[in-house]
């Protein structure tokens, strides 16, 4: 005789109902029909149970199922409320398959979600982090044609300059070793002044109609898209390593420092159209402020780049210094300042620096700060040599700051900024009224890129 397990679910043919009753010697008498009638009861009322045992099962693998889950989550052992509580989620399950189904999935992906919750949120970072990724090389792309557009409109190229923006896009400083740090400012120095040689040469054979204040501007247009072409290649290059090694801790610092990534990018986005068209940026500020207090009068050079006039202030004789423009530059205003404190053998009596200065979130951009110190940025080699002066002199020295944001700083210059300047200006010429005498040597020097601002 089959089992029921099989001959329940096979249909019959009258033929085979017939030798069933051959088979069975149950009742001979019985008709074929009769016996295919009984067959099907007997296969629905098997199914049936067969369907309570399932569920039977299905619960006592849901008690398991539980239980390895307080176990495991828990790390202890489980206490009798514990089993109060399965107990209960159980019994919610009477004769509603179709729900008790459904809590078990539930379950199932509550599961899933402790066992493979750290491999799903690393998938759901790179998401995240390719989005951002693609978004980059989007503006890379962009910061790349704006160059070489801006190229062939201003320098007049005969040939194609793509070739040499893509080599230019690729190139590196390499800092000297600081193991010894004797004379290392003016190791750095040299480095800084062979690049930047070296920079102005590569842009004189992109764009030979240029003239010289063209040729900065270009110069900083190029050094924005090579930025671009770097955060790129190096948030690229972490991605892809976590990609390719699984690796949660790479990703995870990856997705959380995206977003100050990405405001960095927008903002050199938007430095490249404004040296592009030559307008003056934020970090020009403090250049914007010597400006104003040496307009009208009569300037000479004194350092690389950089001019001087002597203004007289609050009755007190004041040099007022600034990169020469109106091209993209900032020049070695350090060295300008050692010049002058030389040239009048020490005999200053306060030094002003102004400059723009990163804010802190929450501060409005303009405000204006004082403080004490040489505000200088950049690699920290112009910085060093005025400190190196006012420690050989004892010259007192005094700082102030114009805040923006780093989008700011190399962003078209905002009206806010613009209108802190006078403000600066208040501010220089009360310290000139305060911390020195009628008849003193002062120096005012303005900090910044001066694209865009005349002198």
């Amino acid at each position: 005789m089959y089992p029921f397990g099989i001959a329940a679910l096979t249909p019959f043919s009258d033929q085979q109902a017939s030798v069933i009753i051959e088979l069975t010697d149950s009742d001979p008498s019985m008709s074929v029909q009769r016996m295919k009638a009984k067959c099907y009861s007997e296969r629905e009322n098997k199914v049936m149970c067969n369907v309570e045992n399932l569920r039977v099962i299905l619960k006592i693998y849901y008690l398991l199922f539980i239980v390895f889950c307080e176990v495991h989550t828990l790390n202890m052992m489980i206490s009798s409320s514990a089993l109060d509580s399965i107990v209960t989620k159980l019994s919610q399950f009477g004769g509603d398959t179709l729900s008790w189904i459904f809590t078990l999935l539930i379950y199932i992906f509550f599961a899933i979600s402790i066992l493979y919750g750290q491999r799903i949120q690393l998938y759901v970072w790179l998401r995240e982090v390719e989005g951002s990724l693609y978004k980059l090389k989007r503006i890379r792309d962009e910061g790349r044609r704006i160059a070489i557009e801006t190229i062939k409109e201003i320098g007049k190229p005969a040939d194609d300059p793509t070739e040499r923006v893509d080599r230019f896009l690729e190139y590196f400083t390499i800092q000297p070793v600081s193991m010894d740090p004797a004379r290392v400012v003016w190791k750095l120095e040299h480095i800084l002044d062979v690049r930047d040689n070296r920079f102005k040469d590569e842009v004189k054979l992109m764009a030979p109609a240029a003239d010289k204040t063209q040729v900065n501007n270009l110069e900083n247009t190029l050094e924005a898209a090579l930025a671009l072409n770097m955060i790129y290649k190096i948030i690229r290059h972490f991605y892809l390593l976590g990609k390719k090694t699984l690796s949660l801790y790479i990703i995870m610092q990856l997705q959380m420092i995206m977003p100050m990534v990405m405001r960095e990018a927008e903002a050199y986005a938007s430095a490249l159209k404004a040296f592009a068209y030559g307008q003056p940026i934020g970090d020009g500020a403090g250049a914007l402020v010597a400006a104003k207090l040496m307009r009208g009068f009569q300037k000479r050079k004194i350092a690389k780049d950089i001019v001087v006039a002597t203004v007289p202030i609050e009755g007190r004789t004041a040099y007022v210094l600034k990169a020469e423009g109106p091209g993209g530059n900032v020049a070695k205003p350090g060295e300008a300042i050692k010049q002058l404190i030389e040239e009048n053998d020490g005999k200053i009596s306060s030094i002003i620096i102004i400059d723009a200065a990163l804010k802190l979130e929450g501060e409005k951009t303009g405000e204006v700060a004082e403080g004490i110190g040489v505000a200088i940025g950049g690699p920290g080699v112009e910085q060093y040599k005025v400190e190196e002066s006012l420690l050989q002199y004892k010259v007192p020295v005094n700082a102030i700051i114009i805040k923006e944001d780093i989008a700011d700083a190399v962003s078209p210059m905002r009206k806010e900024i613009f209108e802190a300047a006078e403000n600066a200006i208040n501010r220089i010429k009360r310290l000139i009224r305060e911390r020195t005498k009628e008849g003193d040597t002062v120096i005012i020097a303005g900090i910044g890129n001066t694209i865009g601002i005349g002198q």
